[in-house]
């Protein structure tokens, strides 16, 4: 039984420790290696950050050329291309103005580590000269997208870029990669705002928010039209064409009225051909015209014998 010349292993020896959840100091290993991983990789591509580099509403960081890529294989599937749905881009991205180019200082000598040891791109905070990563909580600013260490923001007592000084609200100030709930939340609930206000995460206007607003003017324009419709005269207010041409754009009475006047000789016309049309069908199928076939037999019906012949 067991395996070896008739030993019976025993439970505690098969099972020797039992699984156990994990400590405190191993949550913050895995959580330091998934933040390490995504500061130096793409999330949507998993390949090198490279810049330009850009970031959502989450605080995620992508390349450029693969939110780029992604987005026109969104469009194939859209038209009905077979792409599958993982290789599309994430939820929070619609459009590039649902990101923001994230302008990183790269370090002096990373473009020279990057070809020489790793494609790592070293990124330091320009004010304080920290390697931003992991152990550093770093933020953005919208809509410049210039990237700082979150003390060196913090600390300066005007709202305004280090490096282009242009001004900005805290409410724009991102944190990249946010790992506490507070951040995320904060995150989302800017979002949501944003939204309502008919703008995106770069704070530039939504795609359909101006579409809207033009489907809601000419119902206003509308109103003087049909005031001017019941002083046209009875012909023109029972066929209902007036109001309809004022709305389109013509605001002349004299204009509108002759316009309505040959679009109902128009409609009269085409009313007649189709009585016509009716007629001439019925015709076809009328009992009327068998009825001298009926009477002669299956060699003759269909054919006229001429009057001489008969005898």
């Amino acid at each position: 039984m067991g395996n070896d010349g008739g030993s019976i292993p025993t439970r505690r020896e098969l099972v020797k420790e039992a699984a156990k959840d994990p400590n405190t100091t191993q949550m913050k290993e895995t959580q330091t290696e998934k933040l390490h991983y995504y500061w130096s990789h793409c999330s949507l591509s998993q390949k090198p950050l490279i810049p330009p580099i850009v970031s959502d509403s989450t605080g995620n960081l992508y390349n450029k050329d693969a939110v780029l890529e992604n987005l026109l294989k969104t469009n194939q599937y859209e038209q009905g291309s077979n792409i599958a749905s993982s290789e599309r881009t994430v939820g929070t991205i619609n459009s590039l103005k649902d990101v923001v180019e994230v302008r990183f200082k790269i370090e002096e000598n990373g473009e020279e580590h990057r070809k020489a040891q790793s494609k790592e791109v070293r990124m330091v905070c320009p004010v304080t000269g920290k390697r931003l990563g992991p152990g550093v909580k770093a933020v953005y600013l919208v809509p410049c997208g210039h990237a700082f260490a979150e003390t060196a923001v913090r600390e300066m007592p005007v709202e305004q870029c280090l490096e282009c000084n242009e001004a900005y609200s805290p409410d724009n100030m991102l944190p990249i990669l946010p790992v506490s709930t507070a951040d995320k939340d904060r995150l989302r609930d800017r979002l949501a705002r944003l939204q309502s206000k008919g703008l995106t995460h770069s704070l530039k206007k939504a795609t359909g928010s101006g579409k809207k607003r033009k489907k809601t003017q000419p119902t206003k324009e509308a109103e003087p039209a049909n005031v001017a419709a019941e002083g046209a005269g009875p012909e023109v207010a029972s066929k209902g064409t007036f109001p309809e041409l004022s709305s389109n754009g013509i605001k002349n009475e004299a204009t509108a009225s002759l316009t309505a006047k040959v679009l109902a000789e128009q409609d009269v016309r085409y009313k007649k051909r189709k009585m016509a049309a009716q007629e001439n069908l019925k015709a076809l199928f009328s009992s009327s015209n068998g009825m001298a076939g009926k009477q002669s037999d299956f060699m003759t019906r269909g054919f006229s014998i001429p009057a001489a012949a008969k005898r």
